[in-house]
Order: structure tokens, then C-alpha cells, then sequence
């Protein structure tokens, strides 16, 4: 609920706080006294039009603050949190307007755009004026309050269930639907894409692995052929090449025939043992490389089948633009398509028979929600009915018209489009409740529906600004009953000249125009018993207060 409001510099209001109780709340005061100032302060910070004329003479900006007390399971919190706003204790809603027309809104003292200020403040509080739009005028609200008012919350979930339910298999069908349509334009390409695929099997991290092996039988190519050219110059084939084992045998065979006289050391000694031992390293040697290239022989289509495959798979990659590590997810995607294509007309019989059955549940639920809703509908326009005649609105006829809608309209609230009209007079053609009841009779209209349905309103604050225009003796009194019925369960502040409505209310707060400096500023207070007393006698007796005015006064409070 609205627990204070503080204005600083707004036309004739220097500077006030106001704070509000639960209950009924009147607000009186002579005719141009700033009541309606009063309510355009509010409705700036409520997110309200900013204009630069409300700011005060010789300020530089006018301020407002409406502090609301909301429990912690209200849905303003989920949308503040939406926001990234931070949650308080309260909720302070803040308005600043400067004189050049400029303004901004705060929420707990965080910046908000000015729509986004309107749409909190719309579930916190609501404005009933002659001539504003508000909550129960509008139509798409009607189904809601109906619901609220006389249908039990089970068959309303049930019906949003169903919707959802039956939606969902709706999806799935038509994704269906638009993957077998697809497969089917590409069925060719599909087959033939799979089928080579399919002989190419390709499998995950294959290209790394034969990366890996080209390189290593490449190396093993490079080394057979160094062994290869080694052994070839130890032992050539061509004969006009130099032998290296033919030139040191020969050398030998010719060191040989050196003769040395008896007892001497030959002196080609050394040098034929060193042809020795060079002949045995030659042979050494070939061997070694003998041993070394039968070690290196690899098959010698290896690399080639290895590189033929590494260059397949590259190729096949390159065709469906994907890299080769794609290539066996491909594949499957392929086969699962292909699938898809051959199974694809027993799946959408499936889950077309699915939605059928489920749009039938629907169709149920909706039906017996429609049934109660039929009820509720009957039993809420007697109820309003029997609130208009107290009203001064007994020749008015309230009609709650429930219609089906078309099945592109069905929704999670269910089939039904609901709508409240109303005719004012014999004999006329109910319409819409703010295009054929005048601003007086809007008000109390509102006032009798809120009487039946404020119990489903989400918002905890309501003001009614004038409701008793146009009216008095016994309908004022009458209004002012349904306004303290209606504060059982909301807090309701009602601006009133009606002595009958201020009397039925738990407290009364009095505007008043006073001169300051030569200024004039508009004030609050609070009345006590005594104050509220002599304020109601001047509303009953005009200019000058009799002692019979404050004994009717008197008697009205009493009552």
C-alpha cells in the first residue's frame, strides 16, 4: 500500500510529506484548494507525463516520492528483478522534473525510464478519475477480474496446460514436417553424398593419424635411400666406377711381390696391415648397411596408399566445406536424414495423431472452463446489479458478454473472449463501460465493480478522485458505504466534497490554500476527532458553520 508521498516545489506546493494508513483515507478541502495539484504530484511519480509548468515558481525542480509497502510474494518484485533492480524494504518511486522540461524516474533510487516507472506503478496503485482510463475499463483485463471473481483456479491451469501441451506437439510437427520436406528436395544428393562417403569411411582423427604416418614413412624413404647410396659407392655395379674393396685387394696382391733379403723387416708391412685391417672394416661396413637397409624396408606401396587416402579424405572435405575432422559427423548426419527420409511418414502420422489428441484435451478443457466461466458470468452481473440502484444507477443494465473465440485465438487462458458493458438507460444496446457511461456514472460504476471485485485485484492501492460528483443525501452516503467496504480489503483514498463519504472514512486529511510572504502555498493536515468534526460541518453548511451543522456532522461520524 501507498504508506507516504513527499513533494517538494510542486505550483503551490513548497513542501510536504504526507503519510497514509490502511483503510479508508479522505481527502477534502474547498474548491480550489490543490487537491487536483495533490493527485498530479502523485501521478508524476507514478510515471505520469512530466511538464515543466508543474515546477514551482523560482525553483529549479520539482520532486515527488510515493513510497508503497508490498509484500515479498507481490509480482512487482520478479519484475523489478527482471531489471537487475536491487530490492528494498520498500518500494520508492521517484519523479524529478527541472524547469527546462527535463526529467527522471528512479525506482529505489536507480535509474528507470520514465514507460518502465508507469508499468511498476500500474501494479501497485490505481487512479479512478471521471475521465481516466483504468484498470476494470479495460477489456483485456475483463477476462481475468471474471476468472478472480468466481472461477476456481484448477480448471484454469488445466486449460493453460493443455495449451502448452498441444502447442508443443504443434512444433514438433512442423519441425517435422520441414526436415522431411527438406530431406526430400536433397534425397538425391543425399543418396549420392552418403554412398561415397560410405566408401570412403572416414573416421575420427584419421587425418592426424595418417599425417603422422606419411611423414614417418617419408623418413624412412629419405634414410633407405642414403643406406642405399652408401652401399652403392662401397660396392658399384658399374665397372668404370672405383671399387673400394677391388683397390685395396689389388694394393695388397702388389704390396706382395715387395721382396726384402732374409732377416729383414719389410718395410711395406705396416701398409699391408693396414690394407688388412681397412678390408675388414670395408666389409664390417657393408654389412652394417646391409643390416641397416633390410631393417628400413617398408612396403613400398605404404606411402603411397597412405598419402592416396590423406589426400581422399582432404578431397572429400573440401567438397562439403567442412574440415576433415567434420567429415564422420557428417556422415552420420547423412545417414540420420536419409533415415529421417525413410521412416519420416510414420513419424508425422505419429505426431500428427499426437497434436490431434491434444488439441482435443484443449478443446475439453476450454469447453468446461467456457461452462464456468458462463456461471461466474451470470453471478457477477447479478452481484453489480444489485450494487447499481444504491448508486443512483437503477435503470442502468451491466452485462458481462462472453463469446467464443475463432480457434487462431485460442490461448493459455482458454477460447473465450470476455467483455463488461453497460447500458445506461432502457432500451439501449449495452457498450463498452467508457464510451457509454458519463464521467459521474463511469465512477460509480467502477466504484459498485470494485465493490464485487476488488478481491481479485492485484494492486493494493486505489483512488477514486470525485466519485461523488453530481450526487448527495442518500446515493452520497451509499457510495461513501461501498468505498469503506471496499477499504476492508485495499487501502482506498478518496478526494471528496461529500460530507456522507468523509464521514465513512477512517481518517481525513484536509487540503488547504493559505498566503506566505505574499505566496500562496497549498498545505495538508491530518484532522483529529474534533477538526474532522468542524471540516465535515463546513462541507454540510457551506461558509457559515451552525451548531446544527456540527451536530449533523457529529451524527454522520457517529454512523
Amino acid at each position: 500500500m501507498l504508506t507516504s508521498l513527499s513533494i517538494r516545489d510542486v505550483v503551490l506546493i513548497e513542501r510536504l510529506d504526507l503519510h497514509f494508513a490502511a483503510g479508508l483515507t479522505a481527502l477534502t478541502g474547498e474548491t480550489g484548494a490543490g487537491k487536483s495539484i495533490l493527485l498530479d504530484s502523485l501521478g508524476l511519480a507514478l510515471g505520469a507525463r512530466a511538464d515543466s509548468g508543474l515546477v514551482r515558481a523560482g525553483s529549479a525542480q520539482a520532486m515527488v516520492v510515493a513510497s508503497f509497502s508490498v509484500p515479498p510474494s507481490h509480482e512487482v518484485w520478479a519484475r523489478l528483478a527482471d531489471q537487475g533492480l536491487e530490492p528494498g524494504e520498500d518500494i520508492l518511486l521517484k519523479r524529478i522534473v527541472t524547469r527546462d522540461g527535463r526529467s527522471r524516474a528512479l525506482i529505489n533510487d536507480q535509474p528507470v525510464s520514465a514507460g518502465f516507472l508507469k508499468i511498476i506503478a500500474a501494479l501497485l496503485i490505481e487512479v479512478q478519475g471521471q475521465h481516466e482510463q483504468v484498470g476494470l475499463a479495460d477489456p483485456a483485463n475483463h477476462i481475468g477480474l471474471l476468472d478472480a471473481f468466481g472461477v476456481p483456479p484448477a480448471p484454469r491451469e488445466a486449460v493453460s496446460a493443455a495449451f502448452r501441451a498441444w502447442k508443443a506437439a504443434q512444433t514438433r510437427l512442423r519441425e517435422a514436417e520441414a526436415r522431411i520436406k527438406d530431406a526430400a528436395r536433397e534425397e538425391e544428393y543425399l543418396r549420392f553424398a552418403a554412398d561415397e562417403l560410405s566408401k570412403l569411411a572416414p573416421v575420427a582423427g584419421e587425418e592426424e593419424a595418417l599425417a603422422a604416418e606419411r611423414t614417418r614413412l617419408q623418413a624412412g624413404e629419405r634414410r633407405a635411400e642414403a643406406i642405399a647410396g652408401a652401399l652403392a659407392e662401397l660396392r658399384p655395379r658399374d665397372r668404370r666406377s672405383a671399387n673400394p674393396g677391388a683397390a685395396l685387394r689389388a694394393a695388397a696382391k702388389a704390396l706382395a711381390r715387395v721382396t726384402v733379403p732374409a732377416g729383414q723387416i719389410n718395410p711395406a708391412g705396416p701398409a699391408m696391415a693396414a690394407i688388412e685391417r681397412a678390408e675388414v672394416a670395408l666389409a664390417e661396413a657393408e654389412d652394417f648397411l646391409e643390416r641397416l637397409a633390410a631393417a628400413e624396408e617398408d612396403d613400398p606401396r605404404a606411402l603411397e596408399a597412405t598419402e592416396e587416402r590423406l589426400f581422399a579424405l582432404r578431397a572429400a572435405a573440401r567438397k562439403h566445406g567442412i574440415s576433415v575432422a567434420e567429415l564422420p559427423g557428417f556422415f552420420e548426419d547423412l545417414k540420420a536424414r536419409l533415415r529421417a527420409l525413410d521412416s519420416g511418414v510414420a513419424d508425422i502420422a505419429a505426431l500428427s495423431a499426437e497434436t490431434t489428441r491434444l488439441r482435443a484435451t484443449y478443446a475439453e478443457a476450454a469447453a468446461a472452463l467456457s461452462a464456468l466461466r458462463e456461471t461466474a458470468a451470470q453471478a457477477l452481473e447479478r452481484a453489480i446489479m444489485a450494487e447499481l440502484p444504491p448508486l443512483k444507477l437503477e435503470r442502468a443494465r451491466f452485462v458481462v458478454e462472453r463469446s467464443l473465440l475463432a480457434e487462431t485465438a485460442w490461448g493459455p487462458k482458454g477460447a473465450d473472449a470476455v467483455r463488461f458493458l453497460i447500458a445506461t438507460n432502457p432500451g439501449e444496446t449495452p457498450g463498452a463501460l467508457d464510451k457509454i457511461a458519463s464521467g459521474g456514472e463511469l465512477s460509480r460504476l467502477m466504484l459498485a465493480m470494485k465493490v464485487v471485485l476488488s478481491a481479485g485485484a492485484s494492486v493494493a492501492t486505489l483512488i477514486f478522485d470525485e466519485v461523488d460528483s453530481g450526487i448527495g443525501g442518500a446515493t452520497a452516503a451509499a457510495v461513501g458505504e461501498r468505498l469503506a467496504r471496499v477499504a476492508q480489503g485495499v487501502q482506498v483514498l478518496v478526494v471528496t466534497h461529500s460530507p456522507q463519504v468523509a464521514a465513512k472514512a477512517r481518517a481525513q486529511l484536509r487540503v488547504a490554500k493559505r498566503v506566505v510572504a505574499e505566496r500562496a502555498v497549498t498545505d495538508v493536515e491530518t484532522l483529529t476527532p474534533d477538526e474532522r468534526r468542524e471540516e465535515i460541518a463546513r462541507m454540510l453548511a457551506g461558509t457559515h458553520v451552525t451548531d446544527a451543522a456540527r451536530e449533523a456532522a457529529a451524527s454522520l461520524l457517529q454512523t
